[in-house]
């Protein structure tokens, strides 16, 4: 019997997402098949509004990478990729109309998708039940567990991770609970293929007016996320400004996030002529990257933007970071899959506020591994009950006024993990009987504050 024909589908949601795939295919990290197809998702609020990943400037440079481009937008109209998902019982049918609408016929189908725990990759793991699975990951996310706990019937079929080393030394945590093989993308294939892309914008004029060896601040619109109040991240960006011409910077390039409001812009503006520098806003949708390779920038400010690891690990640019003590504070819960990137850029890159000539940095990537273990436990206890031990010995060792930031003490309480609380009160956590005694305070608690909202309403 003769074998299927196999057809890979990539799906990519963003051009530095199918940039990633570009290099892995590049460097020969996917076995030969008959047709690969890439499936773009536009997951913007509002898609409508905002240009998608084939609309991006550079995206021709990549294209022919690939035998079709599909729009999984238009597959799903009108429903958004970020909310839909099949029902259980419309799987079969769903699986025959996009074989049908994809030419696929009764081809053997492998996935290559990012973000696994979240639509749209999850829902089109569904669609194909029978596909095994690749996640490629382009982002600081990879080094932190999974956010939520997957069903067996996806985990199981995950076969590798991509991602490329912006940690050098360090293993991913994302999807080891399934035995996961991580996977390097060879950096050199990852920055040839965004030499392509800067090239592309420099033919067409996009980096027309941006001046080289200025200061490049990164806008990240965390208000979008409900982490940061609009009013904060204003604040953050101009003190990304300040700190940029207190040390000494005159030319300054701010790189606004696609979707932020224009006014922001308008702000940075003011304050750049109330310092007497000269700001430029690039307000054309490049990657920071294309901005490493032909504008060369002195120093790259962020809070913390994957994009702030790459300048570091693979262009040997200097770079800073502010905000970070907000966020690591600010995040809820605990679990929030921000914390692991906004972990790393704290611990690795130097705070903008650190005027020495050699910023210190509170870690290395040699010596970060402990910290990723104790704050992964942390946040998925029950993903990764084998990192208890390690995690233990970190707090046990080496928690101080400095690295308590990335800890909860409530969170630490909850867990029975040390630095919870006073030593000498260190055997409550484990203490069946007054835990049950709290637990019942508790409900005490609770059952007078309803008392007194039923009062407050009959009055």
């Amino acid at each position: 019997m003769p074998a299927r024909p196999r057809t890979q589908i990539f799906l990519a949601s963003t051009l530095y997402g199918a940039a990633t795939l570009a290099a892995a295919l590049d460097a020969d990290l996917f076995p030969p098949a008959e047709r690969r197809l890439l499936l773009i998702a536009n997951n913007a609020a509002t898609p409508e509004v905002h240009p998608a990943l084939d609309a991006m400037p550079g995206f021709a440079r990549l294209r022919d990478r690939f035998d079709g481009v599909l729009s999984w937008n238009e597959t799903i109209r009108p429903f958004h990729p970020g909310g839909w998902s099949p029902r259980p019982n419309d799987v079969p049918l769903w699986e025959r109309h996009l074989r049908l609408l994809w030419e696929l016929g009764d081809d053997q189908v492998e996935l290559a998708v990012e973000s696994i725990q979240v639509n749209p990759a999850m829902a089109l793991a569904q669609l194909f039940p029978d596909a095994p699975i690749d996640v490629y990951a382009d982002g600081l996310m990879s080094y932190g567990p999974t956010r939520d706990k997957l069903d067996p019937l996806i985990g199981t079929r995950i076969g590798r991770l991509l991602h490329l080393d912006l940690v050098p030394g360090l293993t991913p945590l994302l999807l080891t609970e399934f035995g996961v093989v991580p996977q390097v993308v060879p950096a050199e294939a990852f920055t040839k293929v965004l030499a392509e892309l800067a090239d592309h914008s420099a033919e067409s004029g996009d980096l027309a007016g941006v001046p080289e060896g200025a200061a490049l601040l990164l806008g990240q619109y965390l208000s979008a996320l409900s982490i940061l109040t609009p009013q904060e991240e204003e604040e953050l960006h101009v003190k990304m400004v300040r700190g940029a011409v207190q040390r000494g910077h005159r030319e300054i390039v701010f790189k606004p996030h696609p979707t932020a409001p224009a006014r922001w812009s308008q702000l940075l503006e003011r304050e750049a002529e109330k310092l007497g520098v000269a700001l430029t806003v690039l307000d054309r949708p490049v990657i920071a990257e294309v901005l490493y390779q032909r504008a060369r920038p002195a120093l790259v400010v962020g809070c913390f933007s994957t994009a702030l690891l790459t300048a570091s690990a693979f262009y040997d640019l200097p770079v800073a970071r502010t905000g970070t003590s907000l966020l690591l504070d600010r995040l809820t819960p605990y679990q929030n899959s921000n914390r692991m990137p906004v972990t790393l850029v704290d611990a690795l890159v130097p705070d903008l506020a650190d005027r020495r000539p050699r910023p210190r940095t509170h870690a290395t990537p040699a010596d970060v591994g402990p910290l990723v273990s104790a704050v992964g436990y942390a946040m998925q206890h029950q993903i990764h009950p084998q990192l208890r031990p390690a995690a233990e010995r970190y707090l046990a060792t080496r928690l101080d006024p400095y690295t308590r930031r990335y800890f909860k003490r409530r969170r630490l309480t909850a867990l029975a993990l040390p630095g919870a609380i006073p030593s000498q009160l260190s055997f409550i956590p484990r203490n069946a009987a007054l835990r049950r005694m709290a637990r019942r305070a508790r409900a005490v608690q609770r059952r007078l504050k309803q008392r007194r909202l039923k009062k407050w309403s009959a009055a």
